[in-house]
């Protein structure tokens, strides 16, 4: 069977020259005799793959010196409780714009003082609320946002300005998409299996004048100054994950870094605003200049036509493209490893069904 176009939201679509090495390299890894998957995490075959891939990730984030940077477990879910956990003194103001971010808030309630800075839960998440230096707590030890809701589609157009507190950032579904000035965060963090790599590691890039403020009953495998102790392998790390996410930052380097696929993502997502746009049948909720370039979500209006899209878009080679239950309809997950022939096809498909549906 040939490849299709894969739309997941994650864990999602990965680069088919990254694929391609990893099959060649599957039984044995370069001289080693080994695969990546039957390595000791702290041998020195296995130390170097780390390494790189760490050192990759760094160039292609331009991660500043001064910040650490963790190749962990959990998911971004478990940085929900890391991030209080390491950081919650006094009190956190949270941004609440989409189901994770509402979610970051909810768990990081269970250690301490947490206030809703802005929110957009009550209009369906369909915008992100502006933030203002002056409507941060005098006394927040952190402003916490999500960069880019996944189910929702939105995303911060702009890094907000929280004055000296610490801004906290989930970037799970937007990471390395487009340029980030890390130096404006305290802590990034991202599940990688929408825009890094396969699903079981999280990236960690946090300040480190940040670290070794954890609690006294934060759990050592959520505690940043010991995992950074430990060059992230307090204990056995997603080993593999990290060899394949090195591959990614070393693809997305060979295309010209960052800079190159925010120009293609920007292309992809605004072939597919325009359609939708200049549609007699498709609708996009979100304010436009709050959309999202990671994930696009449009529905007919109809539940019937949008099951009926759904699976004739399979057919056709387009697949999980069926919206979240939260919102319905379609959501295509256009992440940096999409090509932009993908895309092509998806629009042609969705004129075509318009043609026929209308």
């Amino acid at each position: 069977m040939e490849r299709v176009f894969n739309f997941a939201a994650g864990p999602a679509a990965l680069p088919l020259p990254v694929l391609e090495r990893a099959q060649q390299e599957m039984l044995v890894y370069g001289e080693t005799g080994v695969s990546v998957m039957e390595m000791s995490h702290r041998s020195k075959m296995y130390l170097e793959i780390f390494d790189r891939a760490q050192g990759a990730f760094r160039r292609v984030f331009n991660v500043p010196e001064n910040y650490k940077v963790l190749f962990l477990q959990g998911g971004a879910t478990g940085q929900f409780a890391a991030v209080p956990l390491n950081l919650l003194k006094t009190e956190a103001d949270y941004a609440d714009t989409g189901n994770f971010a509402h979610g970051a808030m909810v768990e990081a309630q269970k250690y301490g003082k947490v206030n809703t800075l802005t929110s957009s839960r009550e209009d369906n998440y369909t915008y992100i609320p502006e933030i203002k230096p002056e409507m941060v707590s005098k006394d927040a030890d952190y402003v916490h946002i999500t960069t880019n809701n996944t189910i929702f589609g939105t995303r911060y157009a702009a890094v907000p300005d929280t004055g000296d507190v610490p801004l906290v950032a989930d970037m799970s579904s937007n990471i390395l998409s487009e340029k980030t000035d890390v130096s404006r965060f305290g802590v990034i963090y991202a599940g990688a299996q929408k825009n890094i790599g396969p699903a079981g590691l999280t990236v960690v890039v946090v300040r480190e004048d940040l670290i070794g403020h954890a609690a006294p009953d934060c759990p050592k495998v959520f505690d940043w100054q010991k995992q950074a102790d430990a060059d992230s392998m307090l204990n056995t790390p997603p080993c593999y994950s990290i060899y394949i996410a090195g591959l990614c930052f070393e693809w997305l380097e060979g295309l010209g870094g960052v800079e190159a696929i925010e120009k293609v993502n920007i292309e992809k997502a605004a072939m597919l605003y325009d359609l939708i746009d200049n549609s007699k049948l498709y609708k996009n909720s979100v304010r436009p200049d709050c959309r999202s370039r990671m994930n696009v979500p449009f529905v007919t209006g109809d539940a019937d036509l949008d099951a009926k899209f759904v699976k004739e878009a399979a057919k056709n080679g387009l697949i999980n493209i069926k919206g979240h239950r939260l919102v319905g309809g379609m959501r295509a997950s256009i992440y940096n490893a999409m090509p932009i022939e993908g895309v092509q096809k998806l629009c042609g498909f969705m004129k075509k069904f318009e043609s026929e549906n209308a």
